[in-house]
């Protein structure tokens, strides 16, 4: 694995950093979220996810919404789904971060999202067995995320 290095310099003093490599979720499902959650309060963020979790609020689907079905609730906008499994493993991300911010003696209370970004991690390989000794391929996609927190006082 290659060193991923963030996307953005920040001052290290006012921010707190987090970085998921190649983990086994949509790209499609984590960018969505990502774009969702960014400018979010850390508290506001930690319950959407969970409620996205629960089933109890869609996401928005603004840019991968072709045959997406409507869902309730969701503001100036139709097409949304509950990417459970991707809301877990940005919610994991988002508590590694609170307290990476804690270690450096910030508040996580007074903490926002800065900046946070899904980018497609490598493709793993694979294959269905067919009959008549065919195979058709299967690949496994990851997604690395990286999320930047600022405290605002």
């Amino acid at each position: 694995m290659s060193r991923v290095d963030y996307s953005i310099e920040v001052e290290a003093d006012r921010t707190a950093k987090a970085m998921c490599y190649e983990v086994h979720i949509s790209p499609k499902h984590a960018m969505e979220l990502c774009r969702e959650l960014k400018g979010m309060r850390v508290s506001k963020a930690k319950e959407y996810l969970e409620d996205v979790i629960a089933l109890k609020k869609a996401v928005p689907f603004k840019r991968h919404k072709k045959n997406v079905s409507h869902k309730r609730g969701l503001r100036k906008w139709d097409a949304g789904r509950y990417p459970q499994k991707a809301a877990s493993e940005i919610l994991r991300l988002i508590k590694n971060a609170e307290s990476n911010a804690e270690y450096k003696g910030l508040e996580p209370e007074h903490m926002r999202i800065l900046h946070i970004s899904a980018k497609r991690g490598r493709v793993i390989d694979g294959f269905f067995p067919r009959a008549m000794g065919r195979t058709t391929p299967k690949h496994g996609d990851t997604v690395t995320i990286e999320l930047i927190l600022e405290e605002v006082r």
